[in-house]
């Protein structure tokens, strides 16, 4: 589980295919730390912020296990079904990338309630200056409006925002500059695909209004 309060970003230094997987490489030098036993509090035993073998990060809001570390380098393991239905696919080494870990028990929620579950992907109709506000419109995948209201919760490639419109399946954000500088949305152009997830309980929602009116 995840809020979409990012926690820093990290850098693509390589993303092939072997032999079981694709294997994704991350610069990430602020979730670095010693190869120790975690403590379930983000923190390593020896007092450094880390991450260990196994722990859950999400990467452009899509949940990934680190299956190995070195230094400032995370690894994982990347599922074709994964890479092809999120913008995973589009990723080349220097690309930036948003970082998460697993929310800890008893830390603040700051964002919404985000799984890591990417529901599909959606590209930037519109992304430019109002004032000194900034605008953000999606164009989701086919559906996809129905699960969006305005004043509600969606996560862009792993970042929490709130819906400002809606309009079929397209919708619209608006960001502040701290969201620009500190995650990977600060340099996305119109055109381009970013993650989608989103609200949970709408999702839950949606399913049990279905299968009453089946």
């Amino acid at each position: 589980m995840f809020t979409g309060l990012v926690e820093t970003t990290g850098t693509v230094a390589g993303f092939a295919r072997n032999a079981e997987a694709w294997r994704l490489e991350i610069v990430a030098r602020a979730l670095a730390g010693p190869a120790t036993a975690s403590t379930g509090s983000g923190q390593t035993s020896s007092g450094q912020v880390g991450v260990v073998l196994g722990d859950s990060v999400a990467v452009n809001g899509c949940c990934l296990t680190v299956a190995g570390h070195a230094g400032e380098r995370l690894f994982f393991d990347v599922l074709e079904e994964t890479r092809r239905l999120t913008n995973f696919s589009a990723l080349a080494p220097g690309a930036t990338v948003n970082l998460e870990r697993a929310l800890a028990v008893g830390a603040r929620l700051g964002g919404h309630f985000v799984t890591g579950h990417i529901d599909g992907t959606g590209a930037i109709e519109v992304f430019e200056t109002r004032g000194k506000d900034f605008y953000l419109r999606v164009h989701g995948p086919a559906g996809c409006g129905r699960l969006l209201v305005v004043k509600g919760s969606v996560a862009v490639d792993g970042v929490s925002l709130t819906v400002a419109e809606v309009t079929g399946d397209t919708f619209a954000v608006w960001l502040i500059p701290h969201t620009l500088a500190a995650t990977n949305l600060g340099a996305r152009r119109v055109g381009e695909p970013v993650n989608l997830e989103f609200d949970l309980l709408a999702k839950h929602v949606e399913k049990l209004l279905a299968a009453r009116a089946g």
